[in-house]
C-alpha cells in the first residue's frame, strides 16, 4: 500500500520513484490475487479474481511503458547535453 511517507522527488530523469512504488504495489496485488485464485474454487469468485489479475497486468504493462519512456527521454537529454560538452 502506498504510504504517505513516500514523497515525489521532483527531479526524476531516468526513472520515477512514484511510478516504481506503484509498480511494486500492483505486483504485490497480483501475487495476492493469484493466491486467492489458487485457494478459491468457487467459479464466480475465480472468474472475478482472474479478471482482476488481467486488469492489474495491463496496469503493470502501462507503468512499465511509462518508465521506459522516462528512461528513454532521460537518455536523449543526456546525449544532447553531452554533445555540448565536447571540445
Amino acid at each position: 500500500m502506498l504510504h504517505e511517507s513516500l514523497k515525489c522527488e521532483h527531479a526524476c530523469r531516468n526513472t520515477c520513484a512514484m511510478l516504481t512504488s506503484i509498480l511494486r504495489e500492483e505486483t504485490e496485488l497480483i501475487k495476492s490475487y493469484e493466491y486467492i485464485l489458487k485457494e478459491c474454487d468457487y467459479p464466480d469468485v475465480s472468474s472475478f479474481v482472474r479478471h482482476l489479475i488481467e486488469s492489474k497486468s495491463r496496469s503493470i504493462l502501462k507503468i512499465l511503458q511509462k518508465l521506459n519512456e522516462l528512461r528513454a527521454r532521460g537518455e536523449i537529454g543526456d546525449g544532447v547535453m553531452a554533445s555540448y560538452d565536447r571540445p
